[in-house]
């Protein structure tokens, strides 16, 4: 099959499986100096408030990718040579979003289609290793048996996220290092569903059998070791003396990691969090909020810095399914209730963005700015406290209403924002009855669909197609208004049936356009985050994710300076 046919079909990830992506990112720009090994790595990741929920990949938890993914590798990754440090386009802080241009195989080698019927054929690499696991595994080889095994644990799973691999018939290995997938249909999501997704990592069944939950049994073929865990603490991940890739500097070949250790720090408390990048007890705070850049320049001036739009669109999720949000004229009422001009303004300070979710700006050809929106879509963002007192009256509650909301007692942006959108609620009489539960509590509501009829959140943009499927999908897990639409869902699956890209595009707007103005959500301004670290950090510029909120590539690809951290006062 010609390549053009590959690529109309498939997309544009065919072109990179045709070239057979080649180990470490051989095309980068050569920093200007030589790598050097030791030292650990302190982090407040950008989920710094949060330990651990699950180690179970099967307990289908959005955050496990991030913690397990210093070990847990995956069949592909960021193409890290295409970042903007070494000279390329992509800054990699997007959730999970990889655009075709910037992916590469980690544990795949190679990767071909074929037709009649559909499947895709990935080679592994060779000579992948799992390092021994005491009490748990011997030191073996990574084998198509172990993404076999590692798909089927995933899609037998309860907590499976429904109609995720529905589009895949079968997996199978054909040999020691053959994985042939065989497709119902074509799907546009399929490299990002099993392939460097939420859902991507690839595990041994000794791990399983020895009991997936503890964090004590867990291998994997990755640059770390997960060697230490303290719930609401610390999360410790030791060098993998075996591990297979190598970083190619300047002409020369480096062995993976750099680094001994990568400490992910758990601070609940904001501002102790800045308190530890101050004193340097942290290399990378990767979730400043605005208010603290100023002071934190001030007092610690050799930081260095990235400034990024949130991957999350941050909203009060109002249930369609429950009076009186079944009534879309309340749910446009308290969107013209809430002053959101000044929310970018006074809390904000001016860092964010009105309209910046489901979609993002970065997605280029998916997003439509507000400009653009029919004035139905503009009416929801322009602050209307008249309106929409008539719109409450017309609905029957001409002296409003109270509803409780469940909001992250772990987030300190939402725990000071969401009493600001009570005051204005409370201008046209709807009151909130707050109910602030610890992070694991209030999440299971939502993906046991017992949350409350109003439910405050960060959702993660993801990408560009999967945005509108998880939030607003009949069923979905991640969907807490429990929006459903039959006509809807058929337009969705229609978009992912599609191969043209471009088509894809302008079936997204459309869909993005109806979800906005029927206003399922308070929709909520999109503030800017900061991240900050030491110059002692080499080869970082701000890099957040080279997969779905998974950085361990690019932990494994950066080092410490220990000498210029001596010489700058600090051990």
């Amino acid at each position: 099959m010609k390549f053009e046919k590959v690529k109309s079909r498939i997309g544009g990830l065919a072109l990179v499986g045709a070239l057979s992506m080649l180990p470490g990112v051989a095309g980068a720009q050569a920093p200007a100096e030589a790598p050097k090994y030791g030292g650990t790595l302190s982090v407040a990741t950008i989920y710094y408030t949060i330990s651990a929920l699950t180690w179970d990949p099967a307990d289908w938890n959005w955050k496990a990718n991030h913690d397990t993914g210093q070990y847990f590798e995956q069949l592909f990754a960021a193409d890290l040579s295409k970042s903007k440090k070494a000279g390329g386009k992509h800054a990699f802080v997007a959730d999970a979003y990889l655009p075709l241009d910037a992916i590469r195989g980690e544990l795949a080698e190679s990767w071909n289609w074929k037709e009649n019927p559909l499947r895709l054929e990935v080679k592994l690499r060779k000579g992948v290793m799992f390092p021994e696991k005491k009490g748990v595994m011997a030191s073996r080889e990574l084998v198509a048996d172990d993404v076999v095994f590692s798909y089927n644990h995933l899609n037998a799973s309860p907590k499976k996220i429904p109609s995720y691999f529905d589009h895949v018939s079968k997996v199978e290995a054909t040999d020691k290092h053959t994985v042939l997938f065989t497709f119902k249909d074509y799907f546009a999501e399929w490299d990002y569903r099993f392939g460097w997704g939420y859902y991507s990592g690839i595990f041994p069944k000794e791990v399983v059998a020895a009991g997936a939950k503890d964090w004590k049994n867990h291998n994997g073929t990755g640059p770390f070791m997960l060697t230490d865990f303290v719930n609401g603490n610390s999360t410790t991940f030791t060098k993998n003396p075996i591990y297979w890739d190598k970083e190619r500097i300047g002409g020369t070949e480096y062995k993976l990691p750099f680094v001994d250790k990568v400490v992910y720090r758990t601070i609940k408390d904001e501002a102790a969090s800045y308190a530890a990048l101050r004193t340097a007890r942290l290399d990378i705070h990767e979730g400043v909020r605005w208010s603290a850049v100023e002071e934190l320049k001030r007092n610690a001036p050799q930081l260095k810095w990235n400034r990024h739009l949130n991957m999350v669109g941050t909203f009060l999720a109002m249930r369609v399914d429950t009076k009186p949000f079944d009534d879309v004229r309340v749910r446009r009422a308290l969107n013209m209730a809430v002053n959101k001009q000044e929310i970018v303004k006074t809390f904000w300070g001016g860092n964010a963005e009105l309209f910046g979710y489901p979609q993002h700006p970065d997605y280029v050809g998916y997003f439509e700015p507000l400009a653009s929106m029919p004035e139905s879509v503009k009416e929801l963002f322009t602050y209307n406290p008249e309106k929409a007192k008539k719109l409450l009256a017309e609905a029957g509650h001409p002296n409003g209403f109270t509803f409780k909301v469940q909001v992250n007692a772990n987030s300190p942006v939402h725990m000071d924002l969401l009493p600001m959108v009570a005051a204005y609620l409370e201008k046209v009489g709807v009151k909130m009855q707050i109910e602030p539960l610890e992070y694991g509590a209030f999440l299971s509501r939502m993906t046991s669909k017992t949350n409350s009829a109003g439910y405050f959140m960060d959702n993660g943009h993801t990408n560009p197609t999967t945005t509108i499927r998880k939030s607003f999908v009949t069923g979905q897990t991640w969907n807490p208004s429990q929006y459903a639409d039959a006509a809807l869902d058929k337009k969705v699956a229609a978009m992912y049936a599609e191969r043209d890209e471009g088509k894809r595009q302008q079936m997204l707007k459309e869909m993005t356009r109806e979800i906005v103005d029927k206003a399922p959500y308070i929709w909520l301004p999109t503030g800017y985050v900061y991240s900050a670290w030491w110059p002692w950090v080499k080869n970082y510029d701000g890099e957040l994710r080279a997969g779905a909120v998974r950085p361990g590539p690019i932990y494994a690809r950066l080092w410490i300076d220990q000498d210029m951290k001596q010489k700058m006062g600090f051990k």
